[in-house]
């Protein structure tokens, strides 16, 4: 493992066995910023989705996302999954997943060591985005804010998990009845400390030619607004369910702590 990290990290890379593009590009990458990894063949829902689609809830997904599901977003959750359960299967006490999309910054690595220095200040750390919305500063960590997230914290291209964390969220994360990054960030619910590293040391760029929802989202049919009322409902509820979380551990008005 490169130096400062520590020796009980895992660092898994899913891929799609059919993405070659990807993975060449996802190769390079990692040498360039030197870390150790395994490649884990990522579960294809389109190639298995007679056989995925009985983990799934649909009539509860496609209420809580207000669309069809894609066969793709339920392949992604149980590759996560699975990633899950290879760090349970090894003497790792850390788990590091990355999507093969995720872009490097050059602190990557450098912001992985403070991350891990201080894995006692949270379950579930961020390390890019697709949303993360109304941040609420836990601590500072150097040059980074540790950051919970009062709005919606989705996304999963690069982000890291404690064994701890993955033994209590793994038995309940089925049936799937919503997108894995949305499941996660169900914080008032599963109740866990679901975080990010801001400044994010990464980001996603598939080049608007996702594996999941087609190239400029086209594989994304949203249904019309009257049809998705249940939905702004549950988002209403997951506000007011988060701001109780937040306060009753005491993280809506965090103070500031600057650590070294």
């Amino acid at each position: 493992m490169k130096p400062g990290l520590p020796e009980d990290l895992k660092v898994l890379l899913i891929n799609l066995e059919r993405s070659v593009t990807r993975r060449q590009t996802m190769e390079k990458r990692m040498r360039e910023i030197g870390l150790e990894y395994e490649i884990l063949p990522a579960i294809d829902g389109k190639l298995r989705f007679s056989e995925i689609i009985r983990e799934v809830d649909e009539s509860a997904f496609v209420r809580n996302v207000g669309r069809p599901l894609l066969a793709g977003e339920i392949g992604c959750y149980l590759s996560h999954l699975e990633a899950w359960r290879r760090l349970l299967d090894s003497t790792a006490n850390v788990l590091l997943v990355l999507e093969d999309d995720v872009v490097f910054h050059e602190d990557f690595v450098s912001a992985l060591v403070i991350a891990l220095e201080h894995k006692d200040d949270w379950d579930f750390l961020k390390l890019n985005k697709i949303r993360a919305k109304q941040p609420i500063r836990q601590k500072v960590l150097g040059r980074y804010a540790l950051n919970a997230y009062l709005g919606p914290a989705t996304g999963l291209g690069a982000y890291l998990i404690q064994r701890a964390t993955i033994q209590k969220l793994r038995p309940i994360m089925k049936p799937i009845t919503r997108p894995i990054d949305h499941e996660l960030d169900r914080v008032h619910v599963h109740e866990f400390r679901h975080f990010g590293l801001e400044p994010f040391p990464s980001h996603v760029d598939d080049g608007d030619r996702s594996t999941i929802t087609g190239e400029g989202f086209s594989a994304v049919n949203k249904f019309a607004w009257y049809k998705r009322i249940p939905l702004y409902l549950l988002r209403i509820s997951n506000l007011i369910g988060k701001i109780i979380h937040f306060h009753r551990n005491g993280r809506l008005y965090a103070a500031i702590r600057k650590t070294s």
